[in-house]
């Protein structure tokens, strides 16, 4: 299943720096970057439940946000891109 993250961290700070490196670092482990604070994950449910835990262990609730979209299996038909940065395929090759 697709599911798109969405996160506002607090940067004002040291501690909030780290932890704007910290969710970035996770949601890389589990997708692709589509925007500075967006990431398409394709995940099945227990992935995304890992992350999921994983993204608000790492927050502080009174100062950062998540928002997680489920798109479900069929989300090709529910994105659409326009601009530049070329589209990519979540499921396709990934060259490293």
């Amino acid at each position: 299943m697709m599911v798109l993250i969405t996160y506002d961290v607090e940067t004002t700070t040291p501690a909030g720096k780290k932890r704007l490196r910290k969710v970035a670092k996770k949601c890389v482990n589990f997708g692709q970057r589509v925007q500075n604070s967006v990431f398409e994950c394709v995940v099945d449910p227990a992935q995304f439940a890992v992350l999921k835990h994983g993204l608000i262990d790492i927050i502080d609730k009174e100062k950062d946000s998540l928002r997680f979209y489920s798109l479900g299996n069929s989300w090709r038909t529910k994105i659409e891109h326009i601009g530049i940065k070329e589209s990519y395929d979540p499921e396709g090759i990934m060259l490293i």
